[in-house]
């Protein structure tokens, strides 16, 4: 047995300290707990000849810790999986406190771990977990802190954690399906740029001065060719100042409010890629609200989040204007059907989940079949894009060709 000495709050906020005999310093938090209290020092007593390597106040801790900023590298998985573990360890009966101290202790991301500290100190303050998690939009968004304070409220915090983590595993999913799906065509399309100038900048230039040697006029093509080439070896440098500034101005114009709408608008306007920006948006908005109205979030205040974490902002203007016609007293499914967000079928849907009380039942259907038309649209526009630049790319190197022999055909027919 270990001697820990401690400083602790008691629930009616006085201050309490003393001593404890535990196992270790994870069964002193257990026992601790089970008195009431919320200790905020807890360190082995150097009298009882326990290693003092082993005790972690609070302060102590956070000195261990490696200077990191917050959030500067942490992954989306990291939080999924952070969100997973929580929720297995309070359906297990472990308290919060109880559970964000096993976690820090094995968090091997010094940025993680230094929020899982941060969160651990403040639920020992008394403060609650979702108003701790606000201290970390970047990590905890406005859409987990309000599942997490509503379970809180409804006494369920473990089954909203698992609702949380579960729309968490699910959009990573979809998203890195998007990703493997266009990693192909974006491999075609940069390998055949960088062919492309590879050939007009380094192997074509010595080729053409062969060529104008013996050659005292070059066929169109060739001509054509030359001069791309002598222009992109003799102004690269332009080319790319060219390139940079308009993308750092695309980028930046983006960032305003009227460049980002435009972009958006933009987005749902392209052929073959609108389409699937479109079903990717409503999917989200489906299942977060879905998701929401599951873990006990009032449908106005759900919608006001969705509206926030849609990701577009002209589908942002079209829920924002549905939010205000809800709160005026109409149903949900009346002004989505209006936005035109959905197709009919999924308007029926939320329109009898609302009458029947099973919204977000309905909600999460639909998201379902949006997703599922995602995919579709995806699969078909990947099985046409990677055809599309295979051609493309084919159609330059092979004009290069043909520029490249013509000379050589016609020279061979001046020898005949």
């Amino acid at each position: 047995m270990t001697r820990f000495r401690y400083k602790a709050v008691q629930a009616n906020g006085n201050g309490s300290d003393g001593f404890i005999e535990a196992e270790d310093r994870r069964d002193a938090l257990r026992l601790l707990d089970g008195q009431g209290l919320f200790p905020s020092l807890l360190e082995a007593d150097d009298r009882s000849g326990a290693n003092h390597s082993q005790s972690a106040p609070s302060k102590q801790a956070a000195k261990s810790t490696p200077a990191f900023r917050i959030g500067a590298s942490i992954k989306r998985k990291e939080v999924t999986a952070f969100t997973q573990e929580m929720a297995a360890l309070l359906e297990a009966g472990i308290t919060i406190p109880q559970a964000l101290d096993a976690m820090k202790e094995e968090i091997d991301n010094p940025a993680m771990k230094a929020i899982v500290q941060t969160l651990w100190e403040s639920v020992h303050k008394g403060i609650a977990l979702s108003t701790a998690m606000e201290a970390h939009p970047k990590q905890f968004s406005s859409l987990y802190v309000s599942m997490i304070r509503v379970g809180e409220e409804a006494g369920a915090l473990h089954q909203v954690l698992q609702d949380v983590a579960d729309l968490l595993e699910h959009e990573d999913d979809v998203r890195s399906e998007v990703v493997t799906a266009v990693a192909y065509p974006m491999f075609v399309l940069g390998f055949g740029v960088f062919t492309v100038i590879l050939l007009l900048t380094v192997v074509l230039p010595r080729l053409f001065g062969m060529l104008t040697e013996m050659m005292d006029v070059l066929p169109l093509p060739t001509l054509i060719l030359l001069a791309v080439s002598g222009f992109a070896q003799k102004y690269w440098w332009l080319i790319l100042a060219v390139s940079g500034a308009v993308s750092y101005g695309i980028f930046h114009y983006g960032k305003t409010p009227k460049g980002h709408l435009m972009l958006d608008r933009l987005k749902l306007r392209l052929p073959l890629l609108g389409p699937v920006f479109t079903s990717s948006a409503t999917s989200r908005f489906a299942r977060t609200l879905g998701t929401l109205v599951k873990a006990g979030v009032s449908l106005l205040p759900s919608l006001k989040i969705v509206e926030a974490t849609i990701g577009n902002q002209v589908l942002s203007d079209s829920i924002a204007h549905v939010t205000e016609e809800t709160r005026k007293g109409d149903s949900l499914a009346a002004p989505l059907g209006k936005a035109n967000l959905f197709p009919r079928t999924a308007i029926q849907m939320i329109h009898v989940g609302e009458e029947t009380g099973k919204l977000d039942v309905m909600l999460l259907k639909v998201a379902a079949m949006e997703e599922k038309q995602m995919r579709a649209r995806t699969k078909t526009l990947v099985s046409l894009l990677a055809p599309l630049l295979i051609l493309v790319v084919g159609a330059l190197v092979g004009f290069i060709v043909i520029a490249l022999l013509l000379p050589i055909f016609k020279m061979s027919q001046t020898i005949h």
